[in-house]
């Protein structure tokens, strides 16, 4: 069975570094980056400078900040590579000419789990042919891409904020693409909720990075020591999503079964 987890992917980076006996900025620049051209893709190690990197913000209450400083060296091989969009065609025409390992290791690549997971590819066979994508977020970054190998259609979504959902964006141009009507996105309908209901959630889940809190009668999902905060309201009983976001799947916050609220698979305390 597969579950998606980041970890797997940093240690997948130390096998390459331990493997090549390069370092994995310099594998992906040496035999990815200049090979196929992508001149504005780089690992972000934590300490070189990047040119021309946009800075990504995040909500704080209801005013846009610059997100907090987080150190891409611990994303390394989960994220941490800067590109835009122009590179990231280059790397999608080379998925689609499979031109740069063998016609049996590709086949292995592009070979589907249950889960319809290949090797860092989701698949998925819709408008009558395959699609391969993927996607992530973290701290007000978000980035999402399709490829319609077949039929040579790319859509790259890149975002330095949360006010997008980039799923919803790249299947919706999808759909347009494939002649599908699009439906209108929604917004959560609020469930209503008392101040003594709100307070039952109240508390810290994780310590110095996830809490939640009660604030001048609102909701806050608070992180980074109580630096950032997040409003959040409630669609139904343990089930909320935030403001100023556009959120599909809500966030859970319920008893465990020692009756301990918990959020994210941390209990309250």
């Amino acid at each position: 069975m597969f579950d998606y987890n980041n970890s797997n992917y940093n240690l997948l980076a130390w096998i390459i570094e331990h493997v090549s006996g390069e370092k994995y900025a310099d594998f992906m620049r040496n035999h990815i980056f200049l090979p196929l051209k992508m001149m504005n893709s780089d690992v972000d190690d934590g300490a070189k400078p990047l040119i021309n990197s946009s800075s990504n913000y995040l909500k704080d209450f209801d005013a846009y900040v610059k997100s907090p400083y987080h150190n891409e060296k611990f994303s390394i091989g989960a994220g941490a590579v800067v590109s835009n969009g122009e590179d990231l065609y280059l790397w999608h025409a080379c998925l689609r000419d499979r031109k740069m390992l063998s016609r049996k290791t590709y086949a292995r690549f592009f070979n589907v789990n249950k889960n319809n997971y290949c090797y860092g590819l989701e698949h998925h066979h819709v408008y009558g042919t395959d699609r391969y994508s993927h996607g992530g977020d973290h701290l007000g970054v978000s980035a999402y891409m399709q490829s319609y190998f077949e039929e040579d259609i790319c859509i790259i979504i890149l975002s330095n904020n949360e006010a997008v959902n980039q799923y919803r964006l790249g299947n919706a141009i999808s759909d347009i693409l494939h002649g599908v009507d699009v439906d209108v996105p929604g917004k959560h309908q609020e469930f209503p909720m008392s101040e003594t209901k709100f307070k039952e959630y109240c508390g810290t889940y994780l310590k110095d990075k996830t809490q939640v809190e009660f604030i001048r009668g609102k909701l806050y999902f608070t992180r980074f020591s109580g630096n950032l905060h997040i409003e959040i309201y409630p669609v139904d009983e343990g089930k909320f999503v935030r403001r100023y976001s556009d959120q599909i799947h809500p966030y859970r916050i319920t008893p465990n079964e020692n009756g301990e609220m918990t959020f994210f698979g941390f209990a309250k305390h």
